[in-house]
């Protein structure tokens, strides 16, 4: 009697897990945790997109968690020692060599190479060169921001320049923030952050390659040219002295008041733009040192990355194929430039787009390098230090590309 109970009772367990797929399904459910700089009640990227796949993938949950951009670093990283890494993360792309150096990042190459949705030949090569390490591949772009040059055309027309002809080159665009600059309309020329922070580096850095250096070769008499000219625009007043603790946002923003006739911005500025500004802006790509030489911009946003000691990194990949495969989506619904060649359809801003990815495909990521938060606090100092004629730009720029030789070599 008591087998035939143990049978019966046994029959039927099975029975009701059969009967029941939506109790199976849910035993069987994965849950991946993921980290985001995005911010829920503001609808952007991660939330949307998590919500899109969910309802595709039922067997799939995905927990997203927002973290303070200046968090994120840190936080990652300890998390991974404590062993609490989530499963993907949004990481700055100047920062993927130190999470990749430190062994905390999977290399994707090989599930790559079986994808029928990710092409890395697709890329554009910045955004490609901050994932990849030779034959490895430690996240994929979720899109993709670079500088421009946006300007006021009301302003160019009242004072005699012709809108559309942006300055070409560094020497005209002093000319056309003297002719701007009205200090009794409270007007400067030109509006950029020199902030002592990534933000001032990410400005500055195309400065220095359009120069002929980079991160690493500082103080050619191009490179120090380069900061004088940015000496000169804060000395003679055609840009505010408060340049040197104003973020971008903040930069724009005196552009969109009408007190700045130019301002060094990207494409996350446009939703804002196209509601503040009352007049006539346009973007132009920024101004090359001389006629002909080297058009640079700097490379922004980050990727999507699958932190090494998750438990599910089929699915976690699974996930990024779908975020990959929303890239046509990302200009118009966030204000990312998208990371590959793909066509957006109607895109808003048609004539900014197309400057943004004309700048796009000469922008540059910052590094690589796994002490890339080291090298930006010098080239951030040696600002600093000559636009407040602590020391002149030579002498900045040499201190600098000791430190950063010094770092380097460590």
């Amino acid at each position: 009697m008591k087998r035939l109970t143990r049978l019966m009772t046994g029959l039927a367990c099975a029975a009701g897990i059969a009967a029941a797929p939506g109790h199976q399904a849910l035993a069987a459910q994965v849950t991946l945790h993921v980290w985001t700089i995005d911010f829920e009640n503001l609808n952007q990227y991660m939330f949307p997109l998590a919500k899109e796949f969910e309802k595709l993938h039922p067997d799939i949950k995905i927990d997203v968690k927002h973290v303070q951009f200046s968090d994120m670093n840190n936080d990652l990283a300890r998390a991974s020692i404590t062993g609490d890494a989530p499963d993907v993360s949004y990481i700055d792309n100047p920062y993927i060599d130190l999470f990749r150096s430190r062994g905390l990042l999977l290399n994707l190459a090989p599930m790559i190479a079986k994808s029928k949705v990710i092409d890395l030949s697709k890329f554009y090569p910045g955004p490609l060169a901050a994932v990849k390490y030779g034959d490895k591949v430690y996240g994929i772009p979720r899109g993709a921001n670079t500088l421009a040059l946006y300007y006021n055309a009301d302003m160019f027309k009242a004072a005699g320049l012709d809108p559309n002809k942006p300055p070409q080159t560094w020497p005209e665009l002093y000319a056309d923030a003297k002719k701007l600059t009205n200090p009794a309309k409270h007007v400067y020329g030109i509006a950029f952050s020199a902030v002592a922070s990534e933000e001032g580096t990410f400005q500055f850095l195309p400065w220095i390659q359009m120069a002929g250096g980079d991160y690493d070769k500082l103080n050619t008499p191009n490179d120090v040219k380069a900061l004088e000219f940015w000496q000169k625009l804060i000395d003679q007043k055609l840009a505010s002295p408060d340049t040197l603790v104003r973020s971008q946002f903040d930069s724009t923003a005196t552009f969109n008041a009408g007190n700045a006739a130019m301002v060094i911005s990207g494409p996350w500025e446009l939703p804002r733009m196209s509601k503040d500004a009352k007049f006539d802006y346009r973007v132009a790509l920024l101004p090359t040192m001389t006629e002909g030489s080297p058009r640079v911009s700097a490379l922004g946003e980050g990727d999507n990355v699958i932190l090494k000691q998750s438990k599910h990194p089929k699915q976690a990949f699974e996930f990024l194929e779908y975020l990959n495969a929303q890239m046509p989506r990302v200009w118009n619904e966030w204000g990312f430039l998208p990371a590959e060649r793909v066509t957006v359809q109607n895109p808003k801003w048609p004539a900014d787009y197309k400057v943004f990815l004309a700048a796009l495909k000469t922008a540059r990521v910052r590094g690589p390098s796994p002490q890339w938060a080291q090298i930006s606090q010098a080239i951030q100092t040696a600002i600093q230090s000559a636009l407040t004629h602590q020391a002149t730009a030579k002498q900045a720029l040499d201190t600098a590309q000791s430190q950063v030789e010094s770092i380097i070599n460590q």
